[in-house]
């Protein structure tokens, strides 16, 4: 199992210059990647370029590019540029959420799978270097009543092909995954539960008449050494509770829905309920110690070392780690901790 980084949002708490001695120092420790983020603040791209340019050898991977904020010619046209630059960039994409979509883009959230599969097929194309044509239900290239020319991409990339991750929770789009897709990037995955994943997996693949020998599961997982467990749990709630409690609507919340299929349907409807009747407090206070341990990787070092290992047998390749702290120093103490883990497994 490799090591990620995942550095999240521009700005949360670090300066540019710390941010890439973070990246630096998981570079030195050989993790395989760093992966940035982006919402309604900083763009992903912009952030790997800065990342890319103050190191040498560590991949670089968007987590994710916003598919509503990009069409996928802007997609290809990115992700050649950074592998022209660096040649040593991953490509993960998703849909976002409803809030962000409709809000902040402008683009209707629907047709989600169609439009996936579609944008996935154009991205290909486009980086293949092909003549762009075509015809889908939510892509037509070029449009048809104008005076649009088909084109193709003016530059190739440094890799044979960009892997194309696909960043996914619910049944229907991480089968999605297995089938078009050359990774996966899940939020709040259980190892204990990954096994249902991997039966969506090779469901998709089968439709694709397609091995997934190679295919890369790198779930996102943060991350906070500490000898008090109940400490460690804490660091966690806010960040659990904005994703299972307020990262959507009451009738659509891809996370609350998740972890009640880990059987903790009552526990997240009481967070959500709490959460979006602005007790935030109590909303993460109600969050089960059991959820915070099965999703994160929180505690005293042994505690740890037992979680990395429970996704290394489950089959997690890349664990993509995102370290809380409270300050830059702390950061890169556990950047260093987790790789001696590792090292151990």
């Amino acid at each position: 199992m490799k090591l990620g980084v995942n550095i999240g949002y521009w700005g949360l708490g670090l300066t540019s210059e710390q941010q890439l001695e973070l990246v630096k120092e998981a570079e030195a420790a050989d993790y395989s990647i760093v992966w940035a983020a982006e919402a309604y603040g900083s763009d992903a791209a912009s952030v790997l370029g800065w990342l890319a340019a103050g190191t040498s050898k560590i991949d670089i991977g968007s987590a994710i590019f916003q598919m509503p904020a990009r069409t996928p010619a802007m997609t290809a046209m990115t992700a050649a540029t950074l592998d022209q630059l660096y040649g040593r960039f991953r490509m993960g994409i998703g849909p976002s959420g409803p809030q962000v979509s409709e809000g902040w883009h402008g683009v209707r959230f629907a047709k989600q799978m169609q439009r996936t599969r579609e944008y996935v097929d154009v991205l290909r194309m486009a980086l293949a270097r092909e003549r762009v044509v075509y015809d889908g239900e939510t892509i037509t290239l070029p449009l048809p009543d104008g005076p649009g020319k088909a084109l193709k991409l003016t530059i190739g990339t440094v890799q044979e092909e960009i892997p194309i991750y696909l960043a996914a929770i619910g049944p229907n789009n991480v089968s999605l995954a297995g089938e078009i897709a050359d990774g996966w990037l899940p939020i709040l995955l259980s190892p204990e539960h990954i096994g249902d994943f991997k039966r969506l997996l090779d469901e998709g693949a089968a439709k694709s008449g397609r091995s997934l020998e190679g295919f890369d599961i790198a779930p996102s997982v943060s991350v906070r050494i500490d000898d008090d467990h109940e400490a460690a749990r804490d660091t966690m709630r806010p960040f659990l509770g904005l994703y299972i409690g307020g990262m959507g609507s009451k009738k659509k919340n891809f996370y609350t829905a998740l972890v009640s299929r880990y059987g903790f349907e009552e526990q997240a409807g009481r967070v959500q309920d709490l959460y979006l009747d602005g007790h935030k407090e109590e909303a993460c206070a109600a969050i089960p110690d059991e959820l915070i341990d099965m999703v994160s990787l929180a505690g005293p070092i042994d505690h740890i070392r037992e979680r990395m290992r429970a996704f290394k047998e489950a089959g997690v390749t890349t664990l993509s780690t995102t370290p809380i702290a409270f300050s830059p120093e702390e950061r890169v103490e556990q950047v260093r901790t987790l790789a001696r883990l590792r090292d151990e497994l």
